[in-house]
């Protein structure tokens, strides 16, 4: 295109002087297709990497960011609440305005590439001298004509202004879908939060029940003469610090159903679960994709380079500020003593007429201007840069993150088996005679943390799935109006699960004797910590021995 453009301005050069008049309008119309300045090209990262940090071996073209959201999230719940945040959050609003904010101010930067028609009157009562004696004459005076008015934009100095007018209108499109990916990634993440808060409030319910049943197993042995005060009051201290937990929990419950209400572009209120966290689908394979194609897909970068095609077009407004500007002006219209024979004495006035302005001195104004926009250009070419390396590092570490999180959730598993396993065997031997009430209090204190770990451990596999499809750009492909699927594809139900579990449910005990009748400490194996993607309902059950062992707790 450059090419053609320098062809056409050498011919616009070589115009016969014969055609002095036709040939320099002929001329400046062909030069009008010349804008002055840098044309834009598309930045390029010389150390750009063939492949992501954590990846050991040749990157395929595909990438998890070439999925739909309704894709990566499962639960039909979770997927209404994002259709509803979609058409109802008020981020995403403010977005699409800004974007047609942007759309009409590229129709102001183009408007003066076309005649502009106006029209003027006046009317006017006057007195003035008609000889050299003195005499005077009061008459009215009225005028009306219809004015044209074109610039030519011989220098480009309007369409480079149009160019920075349209990347700023693709930059708030590449906004609008920031938006959109931020939104849905941000309401999937509270989502799952909020799953992990109702996991770990059930965790900490059954963890004081078990509490209360030991606090009654030692007040009975201290009432019977057998135990120690000591014994008691170390129950009691384990008993209310797991209390202390609950409305915590239970406030933090409360704080996430409300952002995610805000997010919906509702007030605050109760949400909805659907699977519980370990019924949550997670993607067993995440490919990350080629990084150049990150350069093709996330929003922010390509807002980025919108920002530099910007810049870069304000360059050459700079530059065209240094030329003369050529402008056609015209005027047709009438005038007479009588407003009503103004219209008879259409043709009475005409004008037409050329001028060209252009600047002498302006005390080094117009060279400021074009060192400042040549300093933001290389801005907001660094800044270009900087997201693109801050992109790649995000990707990256998610990438590294997921993998980790599969070693630690596998140990934290591991890690709550052996600690159920010994609080079995510390009740088996505080049974027997064989161990104090240390060994019980100690082993029960051990494994209500470790449950805990667990669950955040499978609530970060969710989060970090939720933060790779983000980092990557996902949903890149989907239109705009696309993002909002009226119909999702068809996912088996969940099987019936418990109610929510909010501030409402007051699942913990008002005293030690309140729990003496309900089974023991919460087992992570086959419940709500079952690391299966089954989606049974979220329980907190006691493994058998556990329930072999109410007899010793009564």
């Amino acid at each position: 295109m450059s090419g053609v453009m320098h062809d056409v301005c050498d011919r616009a050069a070589r115009v016969p002087q014969r055609f002095s008049a036709l040939g320099l309008f002929g001329a400046l119309l062909l030069l009008s297709g010349c804008p002055v300045g840098p044309n834009f090209v598309r930045p390029e990262l010389v150390d750009l990497p063939p492949t992501f940090r954590a990846e050991t071996t040749a990157t395929a073209a595909a990438s998890f960011a070439d999925l739909p959201w309704w894709e990566i999230f499962q639960d039909p719940v979770l997927r209404d609440y994002v259709e509803e945040a979609l058409q109802a959050n008020y981020d995403l609003k403010i977005a699409a305005e800004r974007v047609e904010q942007a759309r009409s101010f590229v129709w102001v930067a183009r408007s003066p590439l076309l005649p502009q028609f106006n029209y003027e009157g006046s009317g006017s009562r006057q007195r003035s001298p008609v000889t050299n004696a003195g005499d005077t004459a009061t008459f009215n005076f009225f005028r009306g004509t219809f004015n044209l008015a074109w610039e030519l934009d011989v220098w480009g100095r309007v369409r480079r202004s149009t160019e920075a007018a349209e990347a700023q209108l693709l930059g708030q499109e590449a906004v609008q879908r920031g938006v959109l990916l931020s939104l849905v990634a941000e309401l999937g993440a509270a989502y799952f939060d909020l799953l992990g808060l109702d996991a770990q409030l059930l965790i900490a319910n059954g963890t004081e029940r078990s509490f209360a049943r030991t606090y009654e197993l030692f007040m009975g042995r201290y009432l019977g003469g057998v135990g120690s005060k000591l014994e008691t009051a170390r129950a009691t201290g384990a008993l209310e610090g797991v209390r202390a937990v609950i409305p915590e929990i239970e406030a933090a419950i409360a704080g996430r159903e409300n952002m995610i209400s805000v997010l919906l572009g509702r007030p605050p209120g109760a949400i909805r679960r659907g699977k519980p966290l370990d019924g949550q689908y997670v993607a067993p394979q995440v490919p990350a994709g080629l990084p150049v194609d990150l350069l093709l897909r996330r929003p922010d970068l390509l807002a980025a380079e919108e920002t530099v095609k910007d810049a870069n077009a304000q360059v050459g407004v700079a530059i065209a500020s240094f030329l003369p500007r050529i402008g056609l002006t015209s005027a047709y219209g009438g005038a007479a003593p009588d407003i009503s024979q103004v219209a008879q004495s259409s043709g009475s006035l005409w004008e037409i007429a050329g001028a060209v302005s252009g600047p002498l001195f302006t005390g080094g104004q117009l060279y400021g201007q074009l060192e400042g926009q040549q300093a933001a250009y290389r801005e907001t070419m660094l800044s270009w840069q900087r997201t693109v390396v801050q992109a790649l590092a995000e990707v990256s570490s998610a990438l590294v993150l997921r993998e980790k999180l599969v070693q630690e959730r596998s140990a934290r598993e591991r890690e709550v088996e052996a600690y159920e396993l010994s609080v079995e065997l510390a009740l088996d031997r505080y049974d027997a005679g064989l161990s104090n009430y240390y060994e019980v209090l100690e082993a029960q204190q051990l494994l209500f943390p470790a449950q805990n770990a667990l669950v955040e451990a499978q609530l970060a596999q969710l989060v970090v799935m939720v933060d790779l499809y983000r980092s990557l750009g996902g949903g890149w492909d989907l239109k705009i109006d696309s993002w909002v699927q009226a119909e999702p594809p068809a996912s088996p139900e969940p099987p019936a699960s418990p109610e929510p579990i909010g501030v409402e449910s007051n699942l913990s005990t008002s005293g030690p004797s309140a729990s003496a009748a309900v089974a023991g400490p919460p087992s992570p194996a086959g419940s709500a910590l079952n690391p299966g993607t089954s989606g049974s309902p979220a329980t907190v059950a006691p493994s058998a021995k556990q329930n072999r062992r109410k007899s010793g707790l009564r």
